[in-house]
């Protein structure tokens, strides 16, 4: 017979269930935090009184509620002493950032990125980044970690890039080149941007409170950060998500993966640019001159950009009838093209997918917007903290 959980570490648990619920839905009262943990009084305080011990909350009295009685203290997050740093390595630019525990952002900073500009060449320029921020934290501040979030396969183990198309990157250390350039101690954790950015907006977004998420992230490619059940879900080696690169077409376009027919030759960058007439523009603002040249009755760039709606309501109906999804969220690319030919996409969509999966879907636009990257990468760095409270430091 197994033995039971030790004291220790049900207290590590608990600990790390109320770190968690106060990171994640701010600053809350004891009363609650009793009510939604399942504790009582007496541990609850026992806990907050650890965590505040390290300094990762604060403890002090609500504003004015109205109620008589004694008022219930409220436990905040220790949002400007503990922080993670934050990387988000996109096809036109660098950013990083500060974010703090409870997921505010503190401070940041955008580089442009050349194309073709590999994980040794990067590294150097978030590092430097990161070293002006450094400036001005608080002497008694503790970075717990920090998290990249990529465009590409990640293989989960190490953090390695194996492959990012429209990077340019094959077998790309990222992690290690941040950690190297750093210099600090803190473990740098590394993931895809759209699962990172699905994580976000599960987390604290549009999609709080949905167990079954798709969240589909457009640069030059399409990939798809995935919420089953509540849990991310990125495939056994952690290359899951690659919905770009579903075959569309037979014998299709080429794709920057080296096969044909892929979903984003449609819809990506290089598509829409395409069927537009525009091959020799690129990056986002080419793509948003597309949408403002259809907005003002632009021939071509209308049929692009309907062209493009329907094979993106195409995909997202597979998707729908694969995953079953309470929410479909559109970032990046996608965003943009989302709303530009939302009538074409929903369409498409009603007709392919199967009626007793689009019962419940909702169609959305990131709450987090741009930041939904970069939070998202925070929170891959804050998982070590929140399993392990006291391990902090």
């Amino acid at each position: 017979m197994r033995p039971g959980p030790s004291q220790d570490d049900v207290r590590r648990q608990n600990l790390g269930a109320l770190l968690r619920h106060v990171h994640v839905h701010g600053a809350t009262t004891r009363a609650e935090l009793t009510t939604t943990l399942g504790l009582n009084r007496s541990t609850i305080g026992a806990l907050t009184a650890d965590l505040s011990a390290v300094g990762l909350v604060s403890e002090g009295a609500p504003k004015e509620t109205g109620r008589a009685g004694r008022p219930s203290l409220v436990v905040r997050p220790e949002s400007a002493r503990v922080y993670a740093y934050a990387y988000s390595v996109e096809v036109d630019r660098l950013r990083a950032a500060r974010v703090g525990l409870g997921g505010a952002v503190l401070d940041r900073r955008e580089l442009d990125r050349p194309r073709g500009l590999l994980a040794a060449e990067a590294a150097p320029l978030l590092a430097g980044a990161v070293k002006e921020m450094q400036q001005l934290v608080p002497a008694d501040a503790i970075c717990v970690g920090a998290g990249v979030a990529v465009c590409g396969m990640v293989r989960r183990d190490d953090g390695l890039v194996r492959l990012g198309p429209t990077t340019g990157w094959v077998d790309e250390p990222i992690g290690a080149a941040v950690a190297d350039e750093l210099g600090i101690d803190v473990p740098v954790t590394v993931g895809n941007v759209a699962d990172v950015a699905a994580f976000a907006e599960h987390a604290r977004g549009v999609a709080a409170g949905c167990d079954n998420v798709l969240y589909l992230y457009g640069d030059v490619g399409v990939g798809a950060g995935i919420i089953a059940g509540g849990r991310r879900l990125t495939g056994h080696g952690g290359y899951g998500g690659e919905v770009g690169h579903m075959k569309v077409v037979r014998d299709g376009r080429p794709c920057e993966c080296g096969a044909r027919g892929c979903w984003e030759t449609e819809i990506g960058e290089h598509g829409l640019l395409r069927a537009a007439g525009r091959s020799d523009a690129r990056g986002r603002d080419a793509l948003l001159e597309v949408f403002d040249a259809a907005d003002r009755g632009d021939a071509r760039a209308q049929t692009a950009v309907r062209q493009a709606g329907d094979w993106l309501g195409f995909g997202v109906a597979n998707l729908v009838n694969v995953f079953n999804p309470e929410m479909v969220i559109f970032g990046g690319t996608m965003r943009d093209l989302y709303l530009a030919a939302a009538a074409q996409i929903r369409s498409r969509l009603n007709s392919n997918a199967l009626g007793a999966c689009l019962e419940h879907v909702r169609l959305r636009t990131p709450k987090l917007g741009e930041d939904a990257p970069l939070i998202g990468a925070a929170e891959l760095a804050f998982e070590r903290l929140l399993a392990d409270p006291l391990d902090v430091g």
